[in-house]
């Protein structure tokens, strides 16, 4: 265990000790045969490496050149986000693991720049309307920020292109913003793919930025968390969008750094969205961290530990030794790279 890496989630060495594990130094933690990290190796990091080694982390397998440099290093690494959504691979879903703590931190965070209260109070000195909240996208980082909204008392309401997902955003409290479909093609892309959405048909989206044109202008905190794997973020916020929101509202995009470019920089949902910046615009505060899950580090890294642990348990054999079964649907999936070569394409 590398010496330190615990301290900022509030993990102290004393108890990785305790636990059984011998404390180094990052360059002999780096040149371990397995190397688990929660996101790809910094420049720094990389040469400390061990060639033929194995690593198993976060490692953006969309990211082209990050899969080079990590082929290139000789390393075998396993990019955890591409763990196929099935049954099996629940208990080593990171991108759900840390989703689910973004999406319950983000409220939280719209929460302390929002300069109302969240639920409705009856005072001596006046009633107090309950805030009005919008979820775009209702996937596991969608549905907690339904559930937490809710539990602080707004009123939400919720969008997304599956259908699907209707009855469990009801099931939460939250009202569904419905975007009805009029071609056979906008009903089979709305059914997604392997649990993610799929890009849809411009028709639809064309009614869906109507409708939540219209839902946001009323709304006091807008949670964006529409996120394609492998494409741009799709824009469910717009500028004039903005610009007809109440003045003091909040958006918190959660797909900050991955949407279209805009104004030489990448948006999120929102254009105006700027990396790891909480700005105000046209009277709006947008938010764009994009490590949310960081901020409940400790959960977050207690959560993610099992992620790992359990993939371990898919490459090490019960007497201990390295076994990568490429029959195995999980490992193959995400495998990313091996005797120098990018297995897994950007486009898998």
């Amino acid at each position: 265990m590398q010496s330190g890496a615990g301290l900022p989630a509030s993990y102290i060495d004393d108890a990785y000790a305790v636990a059984g594990a011998e404390l180094v130094d990052v360059n002999t933690a780096f040149s371990a045969e397995i190397v688990l990290k929660v996101q790809s190796p910094s420049e720094a990091e990389l040469p400390l490496l061990k060639s033929g080694s194995v690593l198993a982390g976060m490692l953006d397998p969309f990211n082209t050149d990050n899969a080079a440099r990590l082929a290139a290093a000789g390393v075998t690494a396993f990019a955890l986000e591409a763990a196929p959504r099935t049954t099996r691979a629940q208990s080593l879903d990171v991108l759900s693991s840390q989703a689910n703590i973004a999406g319950y931190k983000a409220v939280l965070v719209a929460c302390n720049l929002y300069q109302r209260f969240m639920p409705m109070l009856m005072t001596a000195a006046g009633t107090v309307k309950a805030a009005r909240v919008l979820i775009l996208g209702a996937g596991v980082a969608g549905l907690q920020a339904i559930a937490t909204a809710k539990r602080l008392g707004a009123v939400v309401e919720a969008s997304d292109v599956r259908p699907a997902v209707k009855e469990q955003i009801e099931s939460l409290g939250a009202k569904f913003v419905d975007v009805p479909f009029e071609t056979d093609e906008e009903r089979e892309a709305a059914e997604g793919v392997g649990g993610y959405a799929r890009p849809m048909p411009p028709s639809w989206l064309a009614r869906q930025a109507a409708q939540v044109h219209e839902r946001a202008k009323l709304a006091d905190i807008v949670i964006s968390t529409a996120l394609i794997p492998g494409r741009p973020a799709p824009t469910l916020l717009s500028v004039e969008t903005v610009k007809h929101m109440k003045p003091g509202s909040v958006i918190v995009d959660l797909a900050a750094g991955r949407g279209p470019e805009y104004e030489g920089k990448k948006g999120g949902n929102c254009p105006l969205t700027e990396v790891d910046q909480a700005v105000m615009k046209h009277g709006v505060h947008i938010v764009g961290y994009t490590n949310l899950a960081s901020m409940v580090a400790a959960d977050a890294s207690a959560l993610y530990a099992r992620n790992l642990l359990d993939f371990l348990k898919l490459i090490i054999s019960k007497e201990g030794t390295l076994n990568i079964d490429l029959a195995d649907d999980i490992v193959a999936a995400t495998l990313q790279c091996r005797d120098g070569q990018v297995t897994r394409p950007a486009s898998a």
